[in-house]
C-alpha cells in the first residue's frame, strides 16, 4: 500500500532523547551527505541540561542498529570535524552544556545492511518529478535498520541530487510506482497531493484462483497497534477500509511455472486487480486474507515469519501498477505506470544499480 509521508520519521532512545531523521520543513543545519540527511535528538525536560557529548554519545550507544566503530573515539571525532550542531548552525564542543528543548543536529552512520539485489527503474522524469519502479525489499525511506538499503538514499546517490525527496510511500515489501519529487521548492505541493488522497492508484497481487468473483468491493474495519507486525480485520464496527477488486485473470501455465521455479508448488494462481479507496496499514494484504486468497509471498500474513528468515529470492507479490493524478505545479494530468511484472523481478541478476 502507499501511504502519504509524514513531515518527520520519529523514534525514541529511552524515554529521554527524542531522535528525529530530518525531512523537509525547516532549513538543515547540516547538509544532506552522502544521500543520507542529518539526524536531530532534541533534550527532555526529564533529562535536564547535559553536556553535548554525553548527549551524542548516549545516543549513539544506545542504537539498536550501530555500525561496530561507531565507538566514543568515532563520537568525539564527530565535534572534531564540527559536525555537532544547534539548530541555528552554532557549533558545538564536547564540553558544551546544551539546554532544554534544545535540537541538536550530527551525522549518523549506518549499521552495514544486506545489499537488497534488485535494481530500481525509471518511469519517467522530468524537473519536478523522478517516477521509478521500486523493487521489494527496498523500503522507500530510511527506518528502524533499513537506512542505506532504501529507494530515497540509492537515487540520491545514483543522481547526486540531495534534494530528491518521496512524495508518499510504498511499503518495503511492496513493488512498483513510486514518486519522488527532484526540488525542494516543490515538494510541499506533491507531498499534500498525496496526503490528501487526490490520485488513483491501481496495485496487481498474485494469489490463489480462490472462490472470488470480480469485480467486488471490500469493506471493513482495520485497526493495528502501534510495535504489532500483524494488523486485525474487524467486520463489525464502522468501516474504514474499502477495496474494489475489479477483475481476476488465471496465470497462464508459462508463468505458472516461472513461479513454482522460485516458490515450489503452488495452488492454480491468478492476477488480482485491486484499487484501494482508502490508505489503512496493509489493507490490500489483510482483504485478500479475508477473501480467502492470501498474497503469494507475504510473510506476515496468515503467518508471520522471523525477520532473519526473509529470503529476498521470494519476494511478496504485491505491485503498485498504476498512479494518476492531476500534476499540482502545471496543471496537467499524470498517469503513470510499471513497465514491469512482478515476474520479471524473478528473472532478475543481482544488483545494485539504481
Amino acid at each position: 500500500m502507499m501511504a502519504p509521508i509524514p513531515w518527520e520519521k520519529n523514534s525514541m532512545t529511552g524515554s529521554r532523547i527524542s531522535l528525529k531523521f530530518m525531512g523537509k520543513i525547516l532549513q538543515q543545519p547540516l547538509p544532506i551527505r552522502d544521500g543520507l540527511n542529518p539526524t536531530r535528538a532534541r533534550v527532555t525536560p526529564d533529562m535536564g541540561p547535559t553536556r553535548a557529548e554525553d548527549l551524542i554519545l548516549e545516543l549513539v550507544m544506545s542504537q539498536r542498529h550501530r555500525h561496530p566503530s561507531d565507538d566514543a573515539a568515532a563520537v568525539r571525532a564527530r565535534f572534531s570535524a564540527g559536525e555537532v550542531v544547534l539548530r541555528d548552525g552554532t557549533v558545538l564542543g564536547p564540553d558544551d552544556i546544551v539546554a532544554v528543548h534544545s535540537d541538536v543536529y550530527f551525522y549518523r552512520t549506518p549499521a552495514p545492511e544486506e545489499p537488497v539485489p534488485y535494481s530500481i527503474v525509471t518511469v519517467f522524469e522530468d524537473e519536478n518529478l523522478l517516477v521509478v519502479d521500486k523493487p521489494p525489499f527496498l523500503a522507500t525511506m530510511p527506518r528502524a535498520s533499513h537506512i542505506t538499503e532504501t529507494a530515497t538514499v540509492r537515487l540520491r546517490r545514483a543522481t547526486g541530487n540531495s534534494e530528491l525527496a518521496p512524495a508518499h510511500r510504498l511499503d518495503r515489501l511492496t513493488s512498483g510506482i513510486l514518486v519522488f519529487t527532484t526540488r525542494r521548492a516543490v515538494r510541499g505541493a506533491y507531498q499534500r497531493l498525496f496526503a490528501e488522497r487526490a490520485v488513483t492508484k491501481t496495485y496487481e497481487a498474485i494469489a490463489p484462483l480462490g472462490e472470488v468473483q470480480a469485480p467486488c468491493t471490500w469493506t471493513s474495519r482495520m485497526t493495528k497497534v502501534p510495535g504489532e507486525i500483524q494488523g486485525h480485520n474487524h467486520t463489525d464496527g464502522e468501516h474504514n477500509a474499502v477495496t474494489a477488486c475489479r477483475s481476476i485473470t488465471p496465470l497462464s501455465d508459462a508463468e505458472q511455472a516461472l513461479v513454482e521455479a522460485v516458490h515450489g508448488p503452488c495452488p492454480p494462481l491468478a492476477r488480482y486487480e485491486l484499487a484501494p479507496r482508502t490508505g489503512k496499514t496493509h489493507q490490500l494484504r489483510l482483504h485478500m486474507l479475508a477473501a480467502g486468497v492470501p498474497i503469494l509471498g507475504d510473510p506476515v500474513y496468515p503467518v508471520t515469519f522471523p525477520v532473519d528468515a526473509e529470503d529476498m529470492r521470494l519476494p511478496m507479490h504485491l505491485t503498485a501498477r498504476s498512479i494518476a493524478f492531476d500534476d499540482p505545479v502545471t496543471g496537467e494530468h499524470r498517469s503513470f505506470t510499471t513497465p514491469l511484472d512482478l515476474l520479471d523481478r524473478l528473472n532478475e541478476h543481482p544488483g545494485e544499480t539504481a
